[in-house]
């Protein structure tokens, strides 16, 4: 699997790739990650694609972490679902939506100055204009306004808030289904890219964020996180 790095080659932030590492290990496969840069496009051509994750089972290349994850429940059926119904595959498409679309926005506003400091030197050039470009502001202006950037932040988490305050996943009270690995992508994605703390130790949010970084051998908490400075 093709998982983007930082300067340091274990730091692994993509909140795809990071949805990918779980759903793997959710059915208890072993995979080889292979660090993996934005400039690196030449890298993974063969993918017919320039985004990670790519992953190579046998002579088959998947990418996008959705088709991924159905690659993984149609390919290894034996194995522990991660959508387990067509009705639960179209509810986690319905949390795709609401993380990419409001989720990941709000984190972008309190980390993307951040991410440019972690990444290799030769991706600073690409990421900064890039993002820039996209933004309409320098990446530090665009994140300038921290206490009320935190404070959308929580707002957006509150359909989250209210469904793990009453069970202990989004998949329910058996355990975490890939809806579960959509959203701790995503804050998982500011765990490794930023030193921000950005839940209350007393939110319920966050108390689902540490039974999912202490599943399967603590493979989310044991990823490297940039140190404050």
């Amino acid at each position: 699997m093709y998982d983007l790095a930082g300067a340091d080659p274990l730091l692994r932030f993509s909140p795809y790739c990071w949805r990918t590492r779980m759903a793997l290990a959710h059915k208890g496969l072993d995979v080889e990650t292979v660090p993996w840069r934005f400039t690196d496009k030449d890298a993974i051509a063969f993918s017919g694609q320039t985004r990670v994750p790519v992953l190579v089972d046998g002579e088959k290349a998947i990418s996008d972490s959705w088709d991924i994850a159905c690659y993984l429940d149609a390919a290894y059926a034996d194995r522990r679902a991660l959508f387990g119904s067509a009705d639960a595959k179209g509810a986690a498409l319905f949390i795709k939506r609401w993380c990419e679309g409001q989720l990941h926005p709000a984190l972008v506003r309190l980390i993307v100055a951040d991410i440019v400091k972690v990444i290799d030197p030769k991706d600073v050039a690409y990421f900064r204009e890039s993002r820039e470009k996209a933004l309409g502001a320098t990446l530090e202006d665009y994140c300038a306004a921290k206490a009320e950037n935190l404070k959308h932040l929580h707002a957006v988490l509150a359909p989250l808030r209210f469904t793990v305050k009453d069970q202990p996943f989004i998949g329910g009270d058996e355990g975490p289904a890939y809806s579960d690995y959509i959203v701790f992508g995503a804050l998982q994605w500011a765990r490794c890219s930023s030193p921000q703390d950005l839940l209350a130790e007393d939110d319920p949010v966050a108390a689902w964020f540490d039974r999912l970084l202490n599943l399967y051998g603590g493979l989310g908490a044991k990823a490297p996180r940039p140190q404050v400075r």
